[in-house]
């Protein structure tokens, strides 16, 4: 049987609050979490159990973001499914005559591909996160649209 979390009200000085809500968006970690943490490592003596204590909010960590990762690749392949699936029932075959100048207008736009990707590498931005950035805006739009 799971322990249940039991709540506890306490008060903080506010610049020792700002160090922890600072330390818990640094860490990925909910408030509670961070001092529980904290707590658990004040209250024990054993350095084993502090260093058990870190481990397993390293590994929270990590969980969540695989979690984010997996997220991202299955959309990702569901993109390419898609995409291969139109490509290929909209683009019917070329004539013999056409496939040369074809092959060369295909590698001149997959390097223009390459180079537009490359760019987008080099600023640090990635599409899935633009479009979740897009859909938010979106979403709070819509919250806030009286007409609706």
């Amino acid at each position: 049987m799971q322990k249940r979390s039991r709540r506890l009200n306490i008060y903080f000085d506010p610049d020792i609050l700002k160090q922890l809500e600072a330390r818990a968006a640094r860490r990925d970690l909910s408030k509670s979490a961070l001092v529980e943490t904290a707590v658990l490592s004040f209250l024990t003596d054993d350095a084993a159990e502090r260093q058990e204590a870190a481990t397993s909010r390293r590994l929270d960590r990590m969980s969540r973001q695989i979690a984010g990762l997996e997220e991202d690749i299955s959309i990702l392949a569901e993109t390419l499914t898609l995409f291969i699936r139109f490509w290929l029932t909209s683009t019917p075959p070329l004539p013999e005559s056409a496939r040369a100048s074809a092959r060369a207008m295909g590698l001149e736009r997959f390097e223009g591909f390459l180079t537009a990707l490359e760019r987008r590498l080099a600023t640090g931005d990635r599409f899935l996160r633009e479009r979740s950035r897009d859909i938010a805006a979106r979403q709070g739009a819509a919250d806030s649209d009286p007409t609706e």
